[in-house]
C-alpha cells in the first residue's frame, strides 16, 4: 500500500490551525525551539523487521493479518511508517529471518523508501531448519567446540549479509545461560563465549561495531552468560575499541537505574545504543514509554548531557532502534506511538536548563534539581515534535491519519488475515 503525499497534505491541512496554536503558545513559554526541532528533524529510529507482526507469549500467537510475508514488505511497512513519521528511515533486520535474495534489488527498494540499513542481528537462541548442531544448551557458551564453531559461523555469515547492504554493526544477543545450580561452570562458560566472540569480532570489517546486549534473565534462569551492563563491558572491553555495549531497556532487574548505567557507559566511551521498549514485570516489550514515561526521560537527560559533552552527534553517535512486540495491538499503531513517546523524551530532554542544573548540583540544592527536571517533564512538546514531522513532510497527527486511511485493513486484503512476519 502506498500513501501518496496528497494524504499527508490534506491531513494536515485540516489540522494546521490547531496545530499553529499549540505551537505559537510554546514558543512564548519556552526558549531554543528552533534549534530543537532541527535536532528532531535529524533523529531517526531504527525499526526491526521482527516488529512488525504482532508478537506472541509463551502460550500462544494470534496473528492480526496484513502482517509482512517477505523482506519486501517488511520495507514497505517501515516505508509506510517513515511517510508518516518521517523518523523512522533505518530498519535493522534479523538472520536468518531476513536473509535478502538479491541485494541489489532490495538495497533499491530501500533507498525508494528512504531507508538504510542500521545494524544487523543475528540468532543463535533459536535451532532453524537443517541446522545440523542445536542451542539447547548455550551456543557461544557451549561445551561442544563444533556448536560454537556453527554460532560462530552464522555470525560471520550475518557480517557478510550487512556488508553487501550497506550496514555498519552487528548486534549479538545470547540466550546463553543455564536453568539450574550446577548445570554450568561460569567461568568456563565466560571464557567459552569470550573466545567466540573474539572470532567473530576479528571478522568485523574496519568501520564495522559489535554491540553485545546483555539480558538479566530468560529463557535460561538461574544464570545469564552476559547477564547485565558489567558483563557486558567486561567482554567488549576484552574485545576492543570497536565492541560497544547495547541496553535493552528491558533487560534489567526491576527497578534497576537504567539512567545511571547508561551514563556511565557513555562516560567510559563503550555505549553503543539502544533496544527501546517498556516494561512492569520483566522483559514486557511493551511500547516505548507507556508504563513509565518519567524512566525515559531521564534516561535521555542523561544521556543528552553525556553526548553534549562528549561532543557527539545525537543522530549518529549512538544506535537507535525499537525492539518492542505486543499480542493485543496492531504492530505499526503500536510502532508509532513507540517512535513518539522517544521523541517526545529526547525534545524535553534537549529543553533542560544545563547551567541552572549544575548550579543546583554543585549547590547540593535537591529540591531545585528535581524542580528543574520535572517542570520539563511535565512540558507538553507534542507540538514540537510535530512540527518537526511536518518540516520534513510527514504527519501532523501519524496514527489518525494511519486509521483513516484504513492501513491495516488494506494490507489484509492485499496479504491476507493469517500471514506471518517472524520466525518466531
Amino acid at each position: 500500500m502506498l500513501i501518496e503525499k496528497y494524504q499527508i497534505d490534506e491531513h494536515n491541512s485540516d489540522l494546521r490551525a490547531e496545530h499553529q496554536k499549540k505551537l505559537d503558545f510554546i514558543s512564548l513559554e519556552t526558549e531554543g525551539i528552533e534549534q530543537v526541532i532541527n535536532k528532531l528533524v535529524d533523529f531517526q529510529i531504527a525499526i526491526p523487521s521482527w516488529a512488525l507482526g504482532t508478537g506472541g507469549t509463551r502460550f500462544g500467537r494470534f496473528s492480526g493479518g496484513g502482517e509482512p510475508r517477505n523482506l519486501e514488505e517488511k520495507i514497505e511497512d517501515i516505508g509506510l511508517l517513515h511517510q508518516l513519521n518521517k523518523s523512522s528511515g533505518a530498519i535493522s533486520l534479523h538472520i536468518p529471518w531476513d536473509i535478502p535474495g538479491d541485494y541489489n534489488a532490495i538495497k533499491s527498494l530501500a533507498a525508494q523508501k528512504g531507508l538504510r540499513f542500521d545494524a544487523m542481528n543475528s540468532n543463535t537462541f533459536q535451532d532453524q531448519k537443517d541446522q545440523q548442531h542445536s542451542y539447547k544448551f548455550g551456543s557461544l557458551q557451549n561445551v561442544n567446540k563444533a556448536v560454537r564453531k556453527q554460532a560462530i559461523e552464522h555470525n560471520i555469515e550475518v557480517i557478510r549479509h550487512g556488508v553487501e547492504l550497506g550496514s555498519d554493526s552487528l548486534t549479538v544477543w545470547l540466550a546463553d545461560g543455564s536453568c539450574f545450580p550446577g548445570q554450568l561452570n561460569f567461568r568456563k562458560a565466560f571464557q567459552n563465549t569470550l573466545e567466540s566472540l573474539q572470532e567473530i569480532y576479528a571478522a568485523l570489517p574496519q568501520n564495522w561495531k559489535m554491540f553485545v546486549e546483555y539480558k538479566a534473565y530468560e529463557p535460561n534462569f538461574y544464570s545469564t552468560t552476559v547477564g547485565d551492563w558489567g558483563q557486558s563491558l567486561l567482554y567488549t572491553s576484552k574485545l576492543g575499541p570497536k565492541a560497544y555495549t547495547l541496553v535493552d531497556l528491558g533487560h534489567h532487574l526491576p527497578n534497576a537505574n537504567i539512567e545511571q548505567i547508561v551514563s556511565l557507559l557513555l562516560m567510559e566511551g563503550k555505549l553503543g545504543g539502544f533496544h527501546f521498549n517498556d516494561s512492569k514485570y520483566g522483559d514486557d516489550d511493551l511500547t516505548a514509554g507507556s508504563m513509565k514515561p518519567y524512566q525515559l526521560f531521564l534516561i535521555f537527560n542523561e544521556l543528552v548531557e553525556g553526548m553534549d559533552v562528549k561532543g557527539m552527534n545525537h543522530a549518529s553517535g549512538l544506535g537507535w532502534m525499537i525492539d518492542a512486540s505486543h499480542n493485543v495491538k496492531d504492530p505499526l499503531e503500536d510502532l508509532l506511538q513507540s517512535v513518539e513517546a522517544i521523541m517526545i523524551a529526547y525534545t524535553q530532554a534537549l529543553l533542560v536548563d544545563r547551567k541552572a542544573l549544575a548550579r543546583a548540583q554543585n549547590e547540593n540544592d535537591t529540591v531545585e534539581c528535581q524542580e528543574i527536571l520535572q517542570s520539563v517533564f511535565r512540558t507538553d512538546v507534542r507540538a514540537i515534535v510535530a512540527e518537526a514531522r511536518l518540516r520534513s513532510g510527514g504527519s501532523l497527527n501519524p496514527i489518525a491519519l494511519y486509521r483513516s486511511l484504513n492501513v491495516r485493513n488494506n494490507l489484509t486484503k492485499e496479504r491476507g488475515a493469517m500471514t506471518l512476519a517472524t520466525g518466531l
